[in-house]
């Protein structure tokens, strides 16, 4: 387990740079943290340090964005339970050659395939942030 204490914006998307090197190809990242914690920016970390130079931003209204063809990033804020993710074919690119990115995974628990990697950010200030990778 990592834990990293952040002091901006940057330092989590550098902390998730260096984070995604760690990822391979099917892996599922479960990204928890309250509104505003810094979730898409670590997501924004990931993509840089899988090489994707797409700009990133929340799929909330889309629940899905997808970049580079490599990163899957899912916004489930608004899902209510697994079968909304499963009606709309989310649950469909899991295990892929990808890398999944899921904030809000909680409301899709019973669709998350096992093995997932989780990531927790939790506010500790108005910049500052706890993040714990697993």
């Amino acid at each position: 387990m990592l834990t990293f204490i952040s002091g901006s914006e940057e330092q989590t998307r550098r902390f998730a740079e260096e984070y995604a090197k760690t990822l391979k190809d099917g892996d599922v990242v479960l990204l928890f943290g309250d509104l505003g914690a810094g979730k898409t920016a670590f997501v924004k970390g990931l993509a840089a340090g899988l090489g994707i130079e797409s700009e990133v931003v929340s799929p909330t209204y889309t629940y899905l964005n997808v970049y580079g063809g490599r990163l899957y990033h899912y916004d489930c804020y608004r899902l209510s339970c697994g079968e909304d993710a499963l009606a709309l074919g989310l649950a469909d690119y899991f295990g892929e050659n990808n890398v999944c990115a899921v904030e809000w995974p909680q409301n899709i628990a019973s669709v998350l395939p096992g093995g997932c990697k989780k990531v927790t950010i939790e506010k500790l200030g108005e910049n500052e942030r706890k993040i714990t990778a697993q």
